[in-house]
Formats: C-alpha cells, structure tokens, sequence
C-alpha cells in the first residue's frame, strides 16, 4: 500500500498524491502529520459561475493553452453530492476527456459533501497536498450553487466568475452576491446576442468596485471557439503579480486558518448523531431548534 510524504509527492508522484487527497477527505490519522510537513507556493485559480455557464469548458481551455506551455496543472473539479451516500455525481468532467492523456496535468473530482459553499470541506488540505506536489498551478471549477459560494475566495488567489449574456439585466448582477468576490470577470459564450451590453454592464460594476491597486478585468470568452482564452491567461497572471503583496496574502491564510479551526471544533460532531437527536426530541411541544444547537457550543 502507498504510503505518501513530502518526498513523493515533491516529486509528483501521481498515486502518492491520490492517496494524500484521499487521507484528508477521509481525515485517516496520518493526514494531519502528513499536512505538517507540506510547504508549496502555486497559484490557485478559483472558477465559479452559475450551471450553464461554461466553466468546465473554460478550464478545458485553458488547461489545453499552458499545458502547451509545458506547465504542470492541477484541476480539482468539485461535483455535486448525494444527501444520501455523499459520493460525487458527475464523476471526473466529461468535457475534459482530453486532458487525462496530458502527462503534465493532473485531474482530481472530489464531493461537496453538502457544504453550503458549493466546495469539498477539505478542499484547503487538498489544495496543500497539491501545492507541495509543485505544481505550476491549481484549478478549482465549483458547482455553482449560488451566493454561498462566495467562501471560494478565502481558498483561491484569483477567483473567476463565469457569466453568460443571458444571465440578466445590471440590477440582477448588481444584486447577486457572488459578482462581488471576482478578481476577474468573464462573458462567456461571447457570441451570443447581448455579450457586450452584458460586459459593459460589468465593467461599470468592476469600476465601482476598483481599489487604488485592482480593478476587476472583465473578459469575453468563446471557450469552444478558444477566443478570448490567452487575454484570460495574460489577466490572471497580471492579477497573480499584484496577489504576491502581503495584505493579500494575510488575508488569505487567516481565512484558511479560520476554517481550519472551526473544522477541528467541529471534528467530533456527527451529523448522523445530530438527526438521531432531533429525531428523539422533535415531537416535544417545547422543541426549540435555538436551545437544542446551544448544548453544542463550546
């Protein structure tokens, strides 16, 4: 049996880092220990966006233009989860059949496992494993679950936000929550009718937006066409550039070390034992959901 550490996965060995990926989703003893030992500097490419609106062609995309390049990719595809087994639904993306032939890319698909946020709960030590494993950069394509997924940018350097011209007017994008974590904003499928009304409509959201040091870049993509896929390649890396300053990164790790420590509070907390608790106490008349929670605070 594999027994991965830093050695092996620094030297990117491809079942090491599968097994690694495996202990921290099924938090195997040795994980912690294993995690202790990891130090990586890649770049993590967040990529969220509603269904439908091409994200997993885009990354397929992109993928293709820096493998050309000779870069090592990793893509960590969050899938949908069954409320029943927990297991992923989608299994590895369809779309990216041509990526598995590629020996610099490395694609993994984990569950959600019904976190809120639309990402794996152990999608922060997954993106460790495979810092250490050297790795040029890293992809996160999300489900696309809707505002809650804003928690992908406490976990990636640069988050893209994937839209499609008929995703509304600028009041509905103005309102939407996930519009207001983008570093970069993409139109996708830019040949449709209304891309550049839409992507106007951004810009001025972007402008609104800006700080003295970024304003958001909004790009129009065609990613079955490829059109538009190296100006979003020369716009993360630009991004990337300005990533490398400290208040940023500050920012970054204390909200990686945020949900670090509440994954350890919660590390004893079953939800199995919880529904078998309400179970238990829902048919008294003086069940309180607030009260029944408080028995769990710290």
């Amino acid at each position: 049996m594999i027994k991965p550490n830093a050695n092996t996965l620094a030297q990117g060995d491809e079942r090491s880092i599968a097994r690694a990926i495996s202990w921290v989703e099924n938090r195997h003893p040795s994980a912690l220990n294993l995690l202790k030992t990891l130090n990586g500097n890649s770049t993590v490419i967040g990529i969220t966006g509603p269904p439908g609106a091409g994200k997993s062609s885009l990354v397929n995309a992109l993928v293709n233009l820096w493998s050309d390049e000779n870069q090592r990719i990793a893509i960590v595809a969050v899938d949908p989860s069954s409320v029943f087994n927990f297991g992923s639904l989608l299994g590895d993306r369809l779309r990216m059949q041509s990526l598995f032939l590629k020996p610099n890319v490395y694609i993994r698909s984990v569950s959600s496992r019904g976190s809120l946020g639309g990402l794996s709960g152990s999608i922060i030590e997954i993106i460790e494993v495979l810092k250490h494993s050297n790795f040029d950069k890293i992809v996160i394509e999300t489900v696309g679950v809707g505002q809650s997924e804003v928690e992908i940018a406490g976990v990636a350097d640069t988050t893209i936000v994937v839209s499609v011209p008929e995703s509304g007017d600028e009041i509905q994008t103005l309102k939407s929550g996930v519009m207001e974590i983008a570093d970069i904003f993409v139109v996708n499928k830019s040949d449709r009718a209304g891309a550049d009304t839409f992507a106007s409509h951004l810009r001025k959201l972007a402008h609104s937006r800006a700080t003295k040091n970024w304003e958001c870049a909004v790009v129009l993509t065609n990613a079955l066409a490829k059109e538009g896929v190296q100006e979003l390649s020369d716009q993360i890396q630009k991004h990337h550039n300005f990533n490398l300053q400290k208040d940023r990164k500050v920012h970054l790790l204390a909200e990686k070390a945020f949900k670090l420590i509440q994954q350890h509070k919660m590390k004893e907390i079953l939800l199995s034992d919880i529904e078998k608790q309400i179970d238990q106490e829902l048919d008294k008349p003086e069940f309180n959901l607030f009260q029944f929670v408080e028995k769990f605070y710290f």
